[in-house]
């Protein structure tokens, strides 16, 4: 017997469509270091577990990218986002292009 999750148990998803502005293409670990951090900083540890975040790897293309996280908090995550000013060396502005239901639907916001 299977169990299942109950639809109203699940976990509700939402993709954060990002653009990364940089002099040069930034690797995909440096950015997800970077990102992670900034997000524990600015919500704790606590709320960034809550925040359930996963950087989609197949979508990285050195300069825009897919963050997935909860429904919830969608809202802090793009504030703590928008504060990181510098990775590294290498000056950064972080935009976020849109918020997505579904990777398809993202994948427009880019072009």
């Amino acid at each position: 017997m299977k169990f299942r999750t109950r639809p109203t148990l699940r976990v509700k998803k939402r993709y954060i469509v990002f653009r990364v502005h940089s002099e040069h293409p930034l690797p995909f670990f440096t950015i997800e270091q970077a990102m992670f951090a900034a997000v524990q900083d600015w919500l704790g540890e606590e709320q960034a577990a809550r925040a359930n975040l996963w950087l989609i790897k197949n979508t990285w293309t050195g300069r825009t990218g897919f963050l997935r996280c909860t429904h919830r908090l969608v809202d802090e995550v793009k504030t703590a986002l928008a504060l990181i000013h510098q990775i590294g060396d290498e000056k950064v502005v972080f935009e976020t292009l849109k918020v997505a239901g579904t990777i398809k639907s993202g994948k427009k916001a880019v072009g």
